[in-house]
């Protein structure tokens, strides 16, 4: 049951919703509102400032835009590091062990679903703990590193209590002798596993993406504005195929005129109502 009371044309909305996708392989789009009750802002919610994320070009064409990025999210990756799933991701993960939800596509790079249990997970935007060599491709791990940053800049603070956002960007200051570690192999950049703005998503991922809309017989999108085509072109392919789809987000959606049901509130609140039998 949610958390929350409930007013009567939500309770309506949830009822509708669950006769829906009741009895049905349910695929779930999940974006950054459903980390938000885990402690990870996201990028468009309410009283948040806009802004302007470095773009791919940006990071990759300058040596001092790569130096501010690594410097404020070795601050901003702590955080996201440290958050836990909440009670939205636990109630994914519980359907899916219970068979009502066959996958889970997320525009998040936290993992937190898999930190909940979830195990069959297409991140489409790749995750924060992995880090590649743009020259040899060469891949180790966020807290690997961490480390090396750690040696080359001793006097940073990581643990600043900074506002941070979904990609662990943090607001801080950058010093001009902040260093960057390069690769030991070919010398080249490092590059977070995650795609940027401005950066296509890799083929493989949207053709798996587009062949779980082609199995699911419903489709819930969970805490994302779908203001990223990336996603909203999934949930049109699934308008398409004739599939019932669901929405939960606090906030208008950019498909909230093509889904069957959109229930403004919390992911926490209301999705182990909708897929609890």
């Amino acid at each position: 049951m949610p958390s929350e009371p409930l007013s009567s044309a939500m309770e309506y909305g949830l009822e509708h919703a669950r006769n829906l996708l009741a009895g049905k392989q349910i695929l779930t789009l999940t974006g950054a509102g459903i980390s938000t009750d885990s402690g990870i802002p996201d990028y468009r919610g309410a009283g948040r400032v806009p802004r302007h994320p470095l773009t791919f070009d940006d990071f990759m064409g300058s040596k001092q835009n790569q130096a501010r990025y690594w410097a404020r999210s070795y601050v901003g990756w702590s955080r996201v590091e440290r958050a836990q799933p909440n009670p939205g991701h636990q109630a994914l993960a519980a359907a899916e062990a219970a068979g009502r939800v066959f996958s889970i596509i997320t525009q998040n790079v936290d993992g937190l679903h898999q930190k909940a249990g979830s195990k069959k997970v297409l991140e489409l935007h790749g995750r924060l703990d992995r880090v590649l060599c743009t020259g040899c491709g060469d891949i180790l791990s966020r807290p690997e590193l961490d480390a090396r940053i750690a040696s080359l800049n001793p006097e940073v603070n990581r643990f600043q209590d900074v506002e941070f956002t979904p990609d662990g960007d943090a607001e801080v200051e950058v010093g001009k002798n902040f260093r960057v570690p390069d690769c030991g192999f070919c010398g080249a950049h490092y590059k977070p596993d995650v795609v940027f703005f401005g950066e296509q998503v890799p083929l493989t991922r949207v053709e798996t993406a587009e062949q779980l809309i082609g199995q699911a017989e419903g489709l819930l999108v969970a805490g994302t504005s779908l203001t990223v085509n990336s996603g909203l072109r999934l949930v049109k392919r699934a308008q398409k195929r004739g599939i019932p789809i669901v929405i939960v987000n606090q906030g208008d959606t950019k498909a909230d005129l093509i889904a069957n049901v959109k229930l403004s509130a919390s992911t926490s609140n209301l999705l182990g109502a909708i897929l609890n039998d």
